[in-house]
């Protein structure tokens, strides 16, 4: 319910009608208001302010710490303290979802969840426990260096997915964690939209070549220098060179060794290089590697400490084992250009996931120390939300599969709860319709039916397949589906392109993919030759990151996993790690395209409402009884147990309940009272909060007479010991006497 100061209705669920334009109505109230955190019952719904809020400070954090979600304004301090108590008194694993569009706000939210976990800790003054909460929070600036880049809707876009656990002792003090990632969007080293950005590391490396750290690595400091940076048409931001310092400083937080960093700006600014290697024909169709701009060849050959004729060779040819015996077969230049570009993305692939490791060797160490056994975690997810660009590739692909499954984790998770408080509290379950997104999951991920499995099964026919192909075959097995469609299977949808488009009917929306570069994405192959290069190199953190190097030329190995099917195992086992705790939700809305910090795009708001199902589970928890309070809530209501107490809390409540005529609108649980409209709600916490005036007077009356009486006691006994300590003084200056004149005979008294 909204305060007297707060605009619109706190939580949805209390609306009075449940539609689109009401569910608008509020959400548009309370954002030009200032109110950017509004509830779903214990869902928070966060609107990206697109400004600095002073609402979280320590004096919000001491107002939210141990508080139910109903005490205060929504905020998302009640979600963290609600997951963080859960885990304590409970002793069971919690998690909070962050899900939300790029640009919605998901990053800066799970570091706000971070930063009030980690002040609401016992603070012991444990080394340990300071350590691990530094970590934690140090451990962002990394991973958004490496991972997060500027695109069209978000200068600080995810393009990686990210799920921390946090592990605490039993005392509820965080003892260390552990960052699992997911698809990383390596694409974007090697091309970028208009308006976009490369990953932050680069312009951190390119706006900062007089450091130190970074004097020695032969860079250009203008972008546009380097086809990797230039396609966007960006420039390096002053923000870039204090953010490089933030990074230093993280990284030694972590306990990067000097050589660790030195070789993490080797290696970007290696990629930085080899982006601008050129490739020529001659007159007999091989190829030849052009150097220019300083000789880029033996730039990177220096950079990776590998040797410049084995770089070259390896650009411009490759080796071949077929029936025992080694070919050496020369590149065309598509080829050669393809493989420099497929190094590119695996060299700083590997470099984030080495990143990633090292982050969670700073995290992990006590974790399996038997002294923190029976401990318990919070997980954090911050993953990438739902994407529909104008031209969606394999990556947008992926990326809305994974929200697919999410949403289709959060309404089993919104409806088993719910299901299950219903059995327990012994009410019964009205049953929801609501639309299973089953089906378009089946659609992507299916065993050989779904286009996973078909791409997969195009990527077996090396050289025989190509990307129209492989949409035929899409065409073939998915064309009676109804969330798919192509210009092939419904020939009157003359929006789709022929030959180079299908469309995908997502809960969020249709979208439409371009085929073109899904097989080679898919396959996701580096040839050999630039692994056995690598491992050769004589940078030890280098070599260690390509293990597969060291194997004989001639040896065969198992087909990679393809990218798709890597993918699809790393969201089976989120989904379980996922449905193994508590969840806690926070739904990230972006209001408008512009970042402006007032006015809502409504249409856009309206869409990002529909597909993240927002109005839907409004519905879920209204279906039957959807406000839920504990008995003792109003017992204080009730003459039978205010202010003497005549029988239990529920006995009390239903009587309260019979005498003002609610019966009606409620149903009794073992613990809790189930509300239906917000109508009986709000009248019984009007009379609760008339009732807490005097209620609030008659306990500080009690508390200073109790006050009082003991000060009274203390008094009194104060006394009797002063008596007594007289009669012991004057019995011993007595005895003291009596022996200075040697008396013998007894004297009582």
């Amino acid at each position: 319910m909204a305060t007297r100061d707060e605009p619109g209705i706190m939580d949805f669920v209390l609306l009075d009608e449940i539609t689109i334009e009401r569910f608008m109505e509020n959400l548009m109230i309370r954002f030009n208001a200032g109110f950017i955190y509004t509830y779903i019952g214990e869902v928070c719904i966060s609107v990206n302010p697109y400004r600095t809020l002073n609402i979280y400070g320590q004096d919000y954090i001491n107002q939210y710490k141990g508080r139910e979600i109903f005490e205060n304004p929504a905020h998302i301090f009640a979600i963290a303290d609600s997951a963080h108590r859960s885990m304590k008194m409970h002793r069971q694993d919690s998690c909070i979802v962050i899900s939300g569009e790029s640009g919605s706000g998901k990053t800066e939210a799970s570091k706000i969840i971070m930063k009030y976990i980690a002040a609401v800790t016992n603070l012991t003054g444990q080394q340990e426990v300071e350590r691990v909460k530094n970590i934690l929070i140090q451990s962002n600036i990394i991973l958004e260096t490496f991972g997060n880049a500027k695109t069209n809707r978000n200068d600080n876009s995810s393009r990686f997915g990210k799920y921390m656990d946090i592990n605490f002792d039993f005392k509820g003090d965080p003892i260390g964690g552990r960052v699992i990632n997911y698809l990383l969007e390596k694409s974007r080293v090697i091309q970028q939209q208009l308006g976009e950005r490369n990953f932050h590391s680069f312009y951190q490396a390119l706006g900062n070549t007089t450091h130190k750290e970074a004097s020695n690595l032969g860079l250009n400091p203008d972008p546009q220098h380097y086809f990797y940076t230039r396609q966007g048409k960006s420039t390096i931001t002053p923000a870039d060179k204090s953010d490089f310092q933030a990074t230093l400083s993280a990284c030694k937080t972590l306990g990067f060794s000097a050589t660790d960093i030195k070789t993490i700006w080797k290696i970007v600014a290696a990629i930085l290089q080899l982006g601008n290697v050129t490739f020529s024909t001659n007159d007999d169709d091989s190829i030849t590697v052009t150097n220019f701009h300083n000789n880029p060849v033996e730039q990177v050959s220096k950079l990776l400490e590998v040797d410049a004729k084995d770089l070259l060779t390896a650009l411009s040819k490759r080796i071949i084992a077929a029936n025992g015996e080694l070919l050496q077969k020369a590149h065309t230049l598509s080829q050669a250009e393809v493989g420099r570009d497929a190094l590119a993305k695996a060299i700083y692939d590997r470099l984030f996931t080495w990143i990633v490791s090292k982050v969670n060797e700073a995290l992990i160490p006590y974790i399996e120390n038997d002294k923190y056994k029976g401990g318990t975690v919070i997980g954090v997810l911050d993953i990438y939300g739902f994407e529909v660009f104008e031209q969606n590739s394999f990556e947008q692909f992926c990326i809305n599969y994974c929200n697919e499954k999410l949403q289709q984790v959060f309404i089993d998770l919104v409806l088993r709860q719910e299901q299950e408080e219903y059995k327990k509290e012994g009410i019964a379950w009205q049953e929801v319709k609501y639309f299973n997104n089953q089906v378009i999951c089946d659609l992507v991920e299916k065993p050989h039916q779904g286009v996973i499995a078909i791409m997969d099964e195009a990527c077996l026919n090396v050289g025989k397949v190509n990307d129209e192909m492989l949409l035929e075959a899409m065409d073939s097995k998915l064309s009676n589906h109804k969330h798919y469609s192509s210009r092939q299977v419904k020939t009157l949808d003359k929006d789709l392109k022929h030959k180079t488009q299908f469309k995908i009917l997502h809960y969020a929306g249709d979208v439409v993919y371009n085929i073109y570069g899904f097989l080679e994405k898919n396959k996701d192959t580096l040839f050999q030759d630039f692994k056995r290069l690598l491992y050769s190199s004589k940078n030890p953190i280098i070599r260690d990151m390509w293990p597969e190097g060291a194997l004989d030329i001639k040896s065969t190995t198992k087909r990679p996993v393809t990218a798709g099917s890597a993918f699809k195992i790393s969201m089976i086992a989120l989904v379980k790690t996922l449905n193994s705790k508590m969840p806690y939700y926070v739904r990230c809305i972006k209001p408008n395209e512009n970042k402006a910090p007032v006015g809502i795009d409504y249409k856009r708001v309206v869409h990002q409402v529909s597909y993240l199902g927002l109005l839907e589970n409004v519905r879920v928890r209204r279906a039957g009884f959807a406000h839920r309070q504990p008995y003792n809530r109003y017992k204080m209501i009730s003459g039978f147990t205010w202010p003497n107490y005549k029988c239990s809390d529920k006995e009390a409540t239903r009587a309260l309940i019979d005498e003002n005529h609610f019966s009606n609108d409620v149903k009794y649980g073992v613990t809790k009272l189930f509300i239906r409209s917000p109508q009986t709600l709000f009248a019984l916490e009007k009379m609760r909060a008339e009732l807490i005036p005097a209620i609030v007077i008659l306990l500080q009356k009690q508390w200073r007479g109790a006050i009082c009486r003991a000060k009274f006691r203390k008094m009194k006994a104060a006394y009797f010991i002063i008596k007594f300590y007289r009669r012991h003084k004057i019995r011993t200056y007595l005895k003291s006497v009596l022996e200075a004149h040697r008396l013998t005979n007894n004297i009582y008294f």
